[in-house]
C-alpha cells in the first residue's frame, strides 16, 4: 500500500446512503493507516469527522487516489475537476445505472483493499472541450466526459445549424438538436437518442441528431481527434442551449459558433480486476444472459 497514501473522498450530496458509505470508508482507510481527505461540500454533512478537508479541484494536487461515492453523475463532475491532475479515480455505486461507478456498497472494503494492494485495471477515458463564440469572441467554455448536447432549452422549437468536421462542411440540419458523445457517453443520452454503443477503448466521437426533420439523418461516427464546429443559423428565432454532461450549460444566440474537440488531459479510471464492460452492459441494459446460465 505504498503508492496510495492520501485518499480523496467525494460523495453525492443529499443521500444518507452516501454519507453512511463514506463513514465506512473513512474507518476502513484509517484502520489501514491511510490518510483520508474529504471534499469540502460533503464534509459539511459529516460534523466531527476529524479528517482533512479540501476543495474538489485541489484533490488532484494532494491525493494519490480519489474515490467517488454516488452515481455516474457524481463521477462525471469529479472527472471534469480532476482530469488535468491525472489522479486515478475509483467509483463506488450509490446511484442507479452505474456504468462508471462499478463497486457495490456491499463489497466496498474487499474491492477497495484489492485496489490499494495494486489489484486493479486502468482505463483512460478522454473528455471533450466545448467553446462557444459570438462575433468571434469566446462567451463560454465547458468540458464533458459523456456528451455535449445542443438543444432548444425551454422552447420546444427546431434549431437550424450547420455542421463542419475538420473544416469540411457536412450538412445544414433542422432538428431538436445534436448529441456529440464520447465512447464513455455512448451508453447514456446518446443511446436513448438512437446512437451506437461504443467500446470505451475506441478513439472516436459519435454525432446523434435529435428528431431530425429528414429521416435520412443518421448518427455519424468520426475520429476522436476531429474538430467539430456547429454554426447556429442566423434565421433561428430561439436561443438554443449547449450543455455538457447535463450539468453545465451555455445559452447560445443565432450566429454563434460551437467548437468541440478532445481535451488534452484524460481521466484515469480504475476498475477492480473482474471488471467486464460487456457484463456491465448485460446487467445495466438487460441484454440476454449466456444460454444455460
Amino acid at each position: 500500500m505504498d503508492y496510495f497514501r492520501n485518499i480523496g473522498l467525494i460523495g453525492r450530496l443529499g443521500s444518507k446512503g452516501v454519507v453512511d458509505t463514506l463513514k465506512q470508508l473513512i474507518r476502513f482507510l484509517n484502520d489501514q493507516g491511510l490518510h483520508a481527505v474529504l471534499d469540502e461540500r460533503i464534509a459539511e454533512l459529516m460534523p466531527g469527522h476529524g479528517q482533512q478537508v479540501c476543495k474538489q479541484k485541489m484533490m488532484g494536487e494532494i491525493c494519490d487516489l480519489v474515490i467517488v461515492v454516488g452515481g455516474d453523475g457524481s463521477l462525471l463532475g469529479a472527472a471534469r475537476s480532476l482530469a488535468q491532475s491525472h489522479v486515478p479515480v475509483l467509483g463506488v455505486n450509490r446511484g442507479n445505472l452505474g456504468f462508471l461507478t462499478d463497486i457495490a456498497p456491499a463489497e466496498i472494503e474487499q474491492k477497495v483493499a484489492e485496489v490499494l494492494e495494486g489489484k486493479y485495471t486502468v482505463e483512460s477515458r478522454f473528455l471533450i472541450d466545448v467553446l462557444v463564440k459570438r462575433n468571434g469572441e469566446p462567451i463560454g467554455e465547458i468540458t464533458a466526459l459523456n456528451d455535449c448536447v445542443l438543444h432548444p432549452g425551454k422552447a420546444a422549437r427546431m434549431i437550424e445549424f450547420e455542421l463542419y468536421i475538420e473544416g469540411q462542411f457536412v450538412y445544414t440540419q433542422r432538428s431538436d438538436g445534436l448529441i456529440v458523445s464520447t465512447p464513455t457517453g455512448s451508453t447514456a443520452y446518446a443511446l436513448s437518442g438512437g446512437g451506437p454503443i461504443m467500446h470505451p477503448k475506441l478513439d472516436a466521437l459519435v454525432l446523434v441528431p435529435m428528431f431530425p426533420h429528414t429521416l435520412s439523418s443518421r448518427p455519424i461516427v468520426v475520429d476522436g481527434n476531429s474538430e467539430l464546429k456547429l454554426v447556429i443559423s442566423e434565421r433561428n428565432e430561439t436561443y438554443p442551449t449547449v450543455s455538457c454532461d447535463g450539468q453545465n450549460s451555455v445559452t447560445c444566440a443565432p450566429g454563434d459558433t460551437i467548437t468541440i474537440h478532445k481535451k488534452p488531459h484524460k481521466l484515469k479510471l480504475l476498475h477492480p480486476l473482474n471488471y467486464d464492460f460487456y457484463q456491465t452492459c448485460r446487467e445495466k441494459l438487460g441484454w440476454g444472459a449466456k444460454l444455460g446460465d
